[in-house]
């Protein structure tokens, strides 16, 4: 089982303080919007790998490489502006504590803010990381993700209707093609209640906003253990 802390959009006093080092965990994962000296923080307190996507209220973080000599942009070298020592999984699939993760970021696009896109640029994107999970399973003969991490929801599955809270409905049809055990996500804000699971066909989807733990075993369904919202 990896032990995983999922952390998304509101910061919590607990764990941006020693505290947090009580936590035994194997693996942290953001779904955007924090503060990226809280990721750093969390790194390394729990001396664990953190996977994110940003969120779109963070730094566009798009065209980034990591060299020899340290990051380029544009082929030039350039100040990487996200968290340090943190992996963005953002139109990627990263396998990291043994967990399969594929990641998209953003919001649906409702001003000229980074990290926004419309449902035609969401439904391109999650068509290109589809395709990237086909290669890899036929180069390693395992189908399926273990986490689908997205800053929003899907539409109709936890979302709402103001404009910027709207979620993609291209989600579904991702989630399925990736046959993704648990859809990880935040951007829409519980204020202290308890959000719901809910379920995407076969993918059960967590909005982790504030923080969630849970255990995750490669290849089987989640198991939460503990859950809290707000401060």
């Amino acid at each position: 089982m990896v032990s995983v802390l999922a952390v998304s959009d509101e910061t919590i006093e607990s764990l941006w303080s020693s505290q947090v080092r009580a936590l035994d965990v194997d693996l942290i994962l953001g779904a955007g919007d924090l503060p990226f000296d809280y990721l750093e923080y969390l790194i390394d307190a729990l001396d664990a790998p953190c996977v994110f996507v940003p969120g779109n209220h963070d730094a566009d973080l798009s065209g980034y490489s990591a060299g020899r000599v340290g990051w380029m942009r544009a082929g030039l070298p350039s100040a990487w502006p996200g968290p340090c020592g943190a992996v963005n999984a953002d139109g990627r699939i990263v396998r990291i504590a043994g967990l399969r993760i594929a990641g998209l970021g953003g919001s649906i696009r409702y001003n000229d803010g980074p990290n926004q896109w419309t449902e035609r640029q969401q439904r391109r994107r999650a068509r290109n990381l589809a395709l990237t999970s086909a290669w890899h399973a036929r180069r390693s003969g395992a189908s399926g993700i273990d986490v689908l991490l997205t800053h929003s929801p899907p539409r109709g599955v936890g979302d709402q209707e103001d404009p910027p809270h709207r979620g993609f409905e291209c989600f579904e049809t991702l989630a399925g093609r990736l046959q993704a055990r648990v859809m990880i996500h935040g951007h829409v804000h519980p204020y202290g209640r308890a959000a719901e699971d809910r379920t995407l066909g076969a993918t059960t989807v967590i909005n982790t906003v504030g923080f969630t733990l849970m255990e995750l075993a490669p290849g089987a369904d989640p198991t939460i253990v503990r859950r809290r919202h707000g401060t």
